[in-house]
């Protein structure tokens, strides 16, 4: 046994060189101080590698550059360089599939990005795009080392256009664990995914003593940029739990829904529930009459696989839903109107949420299923002027976009640019199937008697039997349940019980499914 001088090596010299190696390696894997670590565990929070373990299958971790240090120097960071710069970085496995991930160590440094941190990350990203893998992000930093000054700047911009290139290519989960404050927070709404834990998980651009200086206004850190806030009114958190926990076993869920890659299909699974399996309870969840509202999610529950579904900004623009389930253990991304919020109308969130959501399907090959009971858009000022027709549009592009097998399903209202844009036939859809109870037509019968036959009516002896045999008779010749069926608008008017074994037949044959776009660098969606 020689070094690289030739020179010969004593055994017992090798063995102190790797027990010198195993003494660094438990020094890393036990992090900077058992009181950093008990600091962060007063917060209620865990260590980024307590994270690593819940999030990855036991024992599938291996870790990249654990011996990484900064070489910054000058404002006491030359006495102060710890192993793994304050990030720890790798890959293991979810469910037996690769993922990688990425954890900041608060203990260290407070998370703060500086060159070496950021290079890290830098490769592990570059290391799952190469992988066609998902990448997970264990967020839980204070924003840029300022000792390192513009060098940490650089590192954020490097993140960002990792983000921005591996979108569509790979599933990217941001898990939102303790504070990302500035420039830090766009890496997160640049992923598919965010998830953040409440109390202990905050998000913002400014922070609440800027805020006060500027404008004046008190506000705590959880109610300026808390789960909460960022599950209900923003809505840049897709989901948000009570404890890490749950979250990062619900990241696990997720990611079994999702596939490797673009290239890839989400997972199949084996289903127990049968394909041919009839839905009696739907005939009475769905009222006939278009004014009475029921709850969307348990038609979705009674057809979906085992009643499971996962639903994305499910507080977010409550009056459409947007979930990922299984159909006969196919995985589709599902999109409904909410008849119990807001009567289920489209207007500026829900367009954005369904966008979104319909471009991850389609980017993922996940193909689309879309239940329709719609009145319209939202009408009002603040609508119009907050540029509905804008947002509107963002919805209709994505469905003309969007080239993986697309079923709709009109339960019971269709009105308007609304039925044109939850995917009619007219814009693409594969198959429009349609319940016994559905009304299609430009709006509903009172509003379209009142526009029709306003002379009439104002004429009338009785004007308002007059209206009311006006609607009666609009509803008869233009609202009738098979008016659209035989026009071709839709493929077949279905019995609502067989909904689901209607679903996994059409799924069957459109699995082969090919469609291409025109050759073009990029289309130019509306902003």
């Amino acid at each position: 046994m020689s070094n690289l001088e030739g020179a010969p090596v004593e055994a017992n010299d090798v063995r102190g060189r790797v027990a010198e190696l195993h003494a660094i390696r438990e020094q890393v894997r036990l992090g900077p101080s058992e009181r950093a670590t008990q600091a962060q565990k007063a917060k209620g929070k865990l260590t980024a590698r307590e994270r690593i373990d819940l999030l990855l299958d036991e024992g599938s971790f291996t870790e990249v550059e654990p011996l990484r240090r900064h070489r910054a120097s000058g404002f006491g960071l030359e006495a102060k360089r710890p192993y793994t710069d304050g990030v720890i970085t790798g890959w293991g496995t979810v469910h037996g599939r690769t993922v990688f991930v990425y954890a900041h160590d608060f203990r260290i440094f407070g998370g703060a990005l500086g060159e070496a941190h950021a290079t890290k990350i830098h490769k592990i990203m570059d290391k799952a795009i190469a992988a066609g893998a998902p990448l997970v992000s264990l967020n839980d930093g204070a924003g840029a080392r300022i000792q390192e000054g513009v060098s940490a700047l650089a590192g954020y911009g490097g993140i960002f256009q990792r983000n921005t290139k591996a979108s569509g290519v790979i599933p990217q989960i941001s898990v939102m664990l303790g504070p990302c404050a500035g420039g830090a927070a766009y890496s997160p709404a640049l992923t598919d995914f965010v998830f953040m834990v409440r109390e202990t998980s905050q998000m913002f651009i400014t922070g609440p003593d800027v805020v006060r200086a500027v404008t004046g206004e008190e506000i705590t850190q959880n109610g300026l940029g808390g789960a909460d806030v960022h599950a209900e009114t923003s809505g840049v958190a897709h989901f948000a739990y009570d404890d890490e926990e749950t979250c990062l076993e619900e990241v696990r869920y997720l990611l079994s829904l999702l596939p490797q890659n673009n290239r890839e299909n989400p997972p199949r699974v084996q289903a127990e529930d049968p394909a041919d399996r009839t839905g009696e309870a739907l005939l009475d969840l769905v009222p006939a009459d278009g004014n009475r509202p029921y709850d969307m999610r348990k038609v979705i529950e009674e057809i979906v696989d085992d009643g499971e579904y996962l639903e994305v900004h499910e507080r977010w623009a409550t009056n459409i839903i947007c979930a990922l389930s299984r159909l006969d253990g196919q995985v589709v991304g599902i999109v409904a109107n909410q008849p119990q919020s807001l009567a289920g109308v489209l207007d500026i969130e829900a367009s954005e949420k369904a966008a979104r959501f319909i471009q991850m399907c389609d980017a993922f090959n996940i193909p689309i299923i879309t239940l329709l009971d719609v009145p319209g858009f939202l009408p009002g000022v603040d609508q119009e002027h907050g540029g509905i027709i804008r947002h509107g549009a963002k919805l209709l592009y994505a469905y003309c976009n969007a080239t993986v097998p697309r079923i709709s399903v009109i339960l019971r209202k269709a009105y308007g640019g609304a039925y044109i844009v939850m995917d009619s036939q007219s814009i693409g859809a594969d198959l429009t199937f349609a319940w016994p109870t559905n009304e299609i037509a430009v709006m509903g019968a009172e509003g379209a008697a009142n526009v029709i036959f306003r002379k009439q009516i104002a004429e009338a002896d009785d004007p308002e039997a007059m209206r009311a045999r006006m609607v009666k008779e609009y509803k008869a010749e233009l609202m009738h349940p098979y008016y659209a069926a035989e026009r071709g608008l839709v493929d077949d008017v279905i019995d609502p019980v067989e909904t689901r074994s209607v679903l996994i037949r059409s799924l069957a044959m459109l699995a082969t499914k090919h469609a291409d776009l025109p050759s073009r660098k990029h289309g130019n969606p509306p902003q």
